[in-house]
């Protein structure tokens, strides 16, 4: 006879009768708790890289634009000076010297930009009360009598441009008529020294100054989408809210029939789908500019030009084919096993009906990621503006301390200044050199790394919690007198004060496996360009390998938080029994499982597909019901994907309850299948209506030969056995009285 924990067969030892056990096991120790201590220190560690990065910190350094000298624009004393002025834009127009210090001439904070062309020599007669506002305050117009000397002292431009401001600052104001470039409707104007200078000359400095000024604009339409219509999208999440309670109260009494109706929703939804696409694609026919390419087309800043042309709606209407065509072979190829993943979800619709408080579980989930993804959030952006502002020297003619770094407090006082006399000493950009701006970068990686050690520690808490809820539900013989009165409180209190170790150290793995993947494709993402062709396939088996790696992480922490929750052992411990039980029943994982998980994505999808029907006539205006609520958007698409991927988290909050109690029921009976035979001494825990499914008779195995585990599961492990040559205790002469662990 083996000894106990033993394990013999490639698939380890089932499970023996044991009638002391009555489910979770309340006699329990902590478990990993060296994980658990690192776990503490880290987050510790956390706290205080917030509090470093908050008191170093100042967002306002990428809200705000910055003057010459450091100031924020619109913030303390220059707080109705909200734009920001250049005083020679024709000094940004070499890339060059952008990236290495940005636009290399004096800018100053302005309440509001120059409206028409204006010269120092010819404002300081009779109009410089206009000129003066885009001078430094630093200014007295007594000891500068002369516009010489107020040019040579630099605390005034040479020469106004007409500017409108774009993101706070004041660009000048082009336009093409006539196929040439204007700039206040000219084409040419002169500067302080009487020179032409064309528009087109322009151009360039506009470009570099503004940057990713075309990105920005995307940016701030979406920005002005979302505060015209956040109430709209908020009403498509509680429609969300509202259909997945509602499938989830309706398949409590109305399974079989729900799963069928959401099944032929599904495609129904995806039927119209592909109608609408034909449809716009044949209304499209003959329009000018509708045969256009995507590849002509290339990529496009304002989003809606995809949909005026032909293709795109054949893409998505070859696509949406596709997924239909796919979801159907399923449909037909898996008839047989959607009764029985019907009659899982009916026994996981009795767990939940006892334990109804496990619906409103994902909320707390929820809260906690939203502290965790804010607290991120928060101190990366914090890290990102902990630098120290860095001055450099900039001068009009050549000197040989330009682009030196240099102090503003006493720069008139030092040696550069005398022998540049000209030279200013400006603010540049954001850096610094010291012991803490070196470790930035690790501050931030320190960051990124705890996220995903939390944000699976958060999910990782709550699968142990619902899956030792569902387990006290399933090993309760008479139910619901068995079943604690509260499942989810004990749950939880127990995964937090035995198995926060356990969960870390779940969680650690994982989030390792992540962290390795984001640099994976940061590598390939700095590469690319450079990269041979061998580099291209390593990179790519390299991702396409911890890609399946962290599936397969995710699934088996799944079922070791299961383990953990039933029998209150170690992560390696559960992770090993949960594997070897799991291999044990590799048919029923295969075909009953995962078809369960298929049938609770349809209705995911079907939630999506609802609202995402209803958000697409809305904020499209395609029904006149609508046209005089739907508020006007630049981008009415980024209003429907965002209440589809809302409503998507949002359905899965609610299935992910269902999937959670699935597999839980699902593991627990086919450790209820080891232990116990069905006789009146040792009887099934399993409910008699889903035995009767899961365990098939003879006739039925005659027509499903994979279906002969169902019944003969011993039996199958004994003949395994002979062939192996090992020889099985049997279970009549084993003390039934005594305790297996």
């Amino acid at each position: 006879m083996p000894e106990e924990g033993q394990y013999y067969g490639k698939h380890g030892e089932p499970r023996k009768y044991d009638p002391t056990f009555k489910g979770p096991i309340h006699n329990r120790g902590c478990t990993d708790i060296v994980c658990c201590i690192i776990f503490i220190l880290a987050i510790l560690a956390y706290i205080a890289v917030g509090i470093l990065a908050w008191s170093q910190g100042d967002p306002r350094k990428v809200i705000y634009p910055t003057d010459s000298e450091g100031q924020f624009c619109g913030q303390g004393k220059l707080k109705n000076k909200t734009l920001l002025f250049y005083f020679n834009i024709m000094k940004c127009a070499s890339p060059m010297v952008l990236l290495a210090f940005q636009c290399p001439t004096t800018q100053i904070c302005v309440e509001k930009c120059p409206t028409k062309f204006m010269t120092l020599t010819s404002a300081f007669t009779s109009e410089f009360d206009d000129y003066r506002p885009f001078c430094k305050e630093s200014l007295d117009i007594t000891q500068l009598a002369t516009p010489v000397e107020l040019l040579k002292s630099g605390v005034c431009p040479g020469i106004l441009i007409p500017s409108t401001p774009v993101f706070r600052r004041c660009l000048p104001t082009l336009a093409k008529k006539n196929g040439q470039i204007t700039v206040g409707d000219k084409n040419t104007f002169k500067d302080e020294n009487e020179k032409d200078i064309n528009a087109e000359d322009l151009v360039p400095a506009v470009k570099n100054a503004s940057m990713v000024l075309e990105s920005r604009q995307v940016f701030m339409k979406i920005f002005e989408d979302y505060t015209q219509s956040w109430y709209w999208i908020l009403l498509c999440l509680v429609m969300a809210t509202v259909l997945s309670l509602v499938f989830i109260i309706v398949l409590r009494f109305l399974a079989g029939i729900m799963v069928w109706v959401m099944i032929a929703l599904l495609i129904l939804v995806i039927g119209y789908g592909i109608f609408h696409c034909y449809m716009e694609y044949a209304r499209r026919e003959g329009q000018a500019g509708a045969d256009v390419t995507l590849q002509e087309l290339g990529l496009q800043a304002d989003f809606t030009i995809y949909f005026q042309i032909r293709q795109t709606w054949l893409a998505f209407m070859i696509i949406l084919a596709i997924v239909e065509v796919i979801i159907i072979l399923l449909l037909i190829f898996l008839r047989k096993r959607i009764l029985i993943a019907i009659a899982l979800i009916k026994e996981a619709s009795k767990a939940i009906g006892y334990v109804m408080c496990s619906l409103f579980y994902p909320l707390f989930t929820f809260l906690l990621l939203a502290v965790v993804i804010a607290y991120w959030a928060v101190t990366a952006v914090f890290l990102s503006t902990s630098n120290e502002p860095v001055y450099k020297v900039v001068n009009k003619t050549a000197c040989t301390h330009s682009m030196t770094t240099c102090n503003p407090d006493n720069y008139n006082t030092t040696d550069m200044f005398k022998e540049c006399p000209f030279s200013e000493c400006l603010f540049a950009y954001y850096g610094g050199d010291t012991v803490y701006h070196k470790y930035l970068i690790g501050l931030q990686f320190y960051n990124v790394f705890l996220l995903f050690w939390c944000v699976n520690f958060v999910i990782a808490l709550g699968q142990m919690t619902l899956a030792g809820a569902f387990a006290s539900y399933y090993w309760a013989f008479v139910k619901p007198d068995d079943i604690p009165a509260f499942p989810i409180f004990s749950a939880l209190g127990r995964a937090l004060r035995y198995h926060t170790g356990t969960l870390a150290f779940g969680s650690l793995i994982l989030a390792i496996v992540q962290v390795i993947r984001v640099l994976l494709e940061y590598l390939d993402h700095k590469l690319k360009g450079t990269q041979n062709k061998f580099t291209k396939f390593l990179l790519c088996c390299l991702k396409c390998c911890f890609w399946c790696l962290e599936k397969f992480i995710k699934f088996l922490n799944r079922n070791a938080y299961i383990m953990v929750a039933i029998y209150g052992k170690n992560f390696c411990t559960s992770a090993r029994d949960a594997f070897f039980l799991l291999m044990r029943n590799i048919v029923r994982v295969a075909v009953l499982n995962k078809v369960t998980d298929f049938l609770l994505l349809l209705g995911k999808l079907l939630v999506v597909g609802l609202v995402g029907v209803f958000a697409f006539f809305f904020f499209s205006g395609r029904v006149k019901a609508f046209e005089d609520t739907a508020p006007n958007l630049h981008y009415y698409w980024v209003s429907i994907v965002t209440a589809m991927v809302g409503s998507f988290l949002i359905a899965h909050g609610f299935f992910s309850v269902y999937s959670m109690c699935v597999d839980t029921l699902f593991l627990c009976f086919c450790e209820d299948l080891e232990r116990n035979d069905g006789s009146p001494s040792r009887p099934y825990y399993i409910s008699p209506t889903l035995a009767e499914i899961l365990l098939k008779n003879k006739a039925d195995k005659t027509e499903d030969p994979s279906a002969s585990q169902d019944e003969d599961d011993i039996t199958l492990q004994q003949q395994q056995a002979k062939e192996e040559d090992i020889i099985l205790v049997d279970e009549s002469s084993v003390d039934k009285n005594a305790s297996v662990d």
